[in-house]
């Protein structure tokens, strides 16, 4: 098989070398840009003892940073529960992109829950990519039938396109909106 940047017409033309000016050059010049500056997001999944310390430290610091810092939210991230959790994370080029954590039941909250769900580069897909990837884990890993989530009330839209629903009224979370919303195994 052929990478993906190379045209059946190509054929085995040495890629750095020997390339003219022509049509066919540009071609699959273009097709090497396109393959590294559009490529798919590697998902990650383990749980908290397989995480090396190199992946728990940039885990808990993009949470910081946009948790903490961005939303200017002074809160206990480390609550306990990431021990039994499950960590997801997508990553381009070594790039932490989106993360989420999915708990079992009983630990965050009474049924299995999702949450820390961050994309660090917005517009591109990646946090719907990671809810998905999130919503399989926790059927897979810990038999859900049922999720809830304490989704911060602006992205109520964003969760519903993922099959979550309202499940409560309004309340506060750490000075900021939140609704607690439900997806249900269909």
């Amino acid at each position: 098989m052929q990478p993906p940047w190379v045209s059946p017409k190509d054929g085995n033309k040495n890629l750095f070398g020997g390339w003219n000016n022509s049509i066919q050059g540009n071609i699959v010049d273009y097709k090497i840009y396109d393959y590294f500056c559009n490529m798919p997001p590697i998902l990650h999944k383990k749980t908290f003892r397989e995480l090396t310390t190199d992946e728990l430290y940039e885990l808990l610091r993009v949470r910081s940073e946009v948790f903490v810092v961005e939303q200017n939210c002074v809160y206990q991230d480390l609550d306990g529960d990431d021990q039994q959790s499950l960590h997801l994370w997508l990553s381009v080029e070594e790039k932490v992109v989106a993360l989420a954590r999915v708990c079992p039941a009983g630990t965050h909250m009474e049924a299995v829950s999702i949450g820390r769900v961050i994309t660090t580069e917005r517009g591109k897909g990646y946090g719907k990519q990671i809810m998905l990837h999130a919503i399989d884990a926790a059927v897979d890993h810990f038999g859900a039938t049922r999720i809830t989530i304490e989704a911060q009330e602006y992205a109520k839209g964003f969760y519903e396109g993922v099959g979550f629903k309202q499940s409560s009224e309004t309340f506060m979370l750490d000075g900021i909106p939140h609704i607690q919303m439900t997806w249900t195994k269909g």
